[in-house]
């Protein structure tokens, strides 16, 4: 099962303990309701913020990774994933392609851009999990 993981890509704008914390219990939870399954965590590839922690625990669990994004993820630190995308060159270009490859969504937090794909997710009738981390 690909679990699609957006939030804030900013580490200065939430409490990492607290969405450590959240992240654990969300995938706590994916392993309760969707038992027997395999997760592979696919987020926005750079090894910044949400994406960073939700990789480092999917990791733990030995889960697999899988990073989708534009060519602009390239101007920073990007974690070691098992497989990855680029499409396009800006933020935003791999939203639909990031879209149709994920069968769920877990949101922490999040700017507009997760906010934005959150939405789409739901009118393609996607189920989607959102946590709210305090700024």
């Amino acid at each position: 099962m690909n679990v699609g993981v957006v939030g804030f890509s900013d580490s200065k704008k939430f409490n990492e303990e607290n969405a450590k914390k959240e992240i654990i219990k969300a995938f706590d939870m994916l392993e309760l309701v969707f038992k027997g399954e395999e997760f592979r965590i696919v987020s926005g590839l750079t090894n910044l913020g949400i994406p960073k922690l939700a990789y480092e625990e999917a990791v733990k669990r030995h889960w697999e990774t899988v990073g989708i994004a534009c060519s602009k993820a390239n101007e920073h630190d990007l974690f070691d994933v098992d497989e990855s995308k680029i499409v396009g060159n800006d933020w935003g270009d791999e939203s639909e392609t990031f879209l149709k490859y994920c069968d769920i969504f877990l949101r922490f937090g999040g700017g507009e851009q997760s906010l934005d794909e959150m939405s789409e997710a739901k009118k393609m009738e996607k189920k989607v999990f959102e946590y709210d981390i305090p700024q």
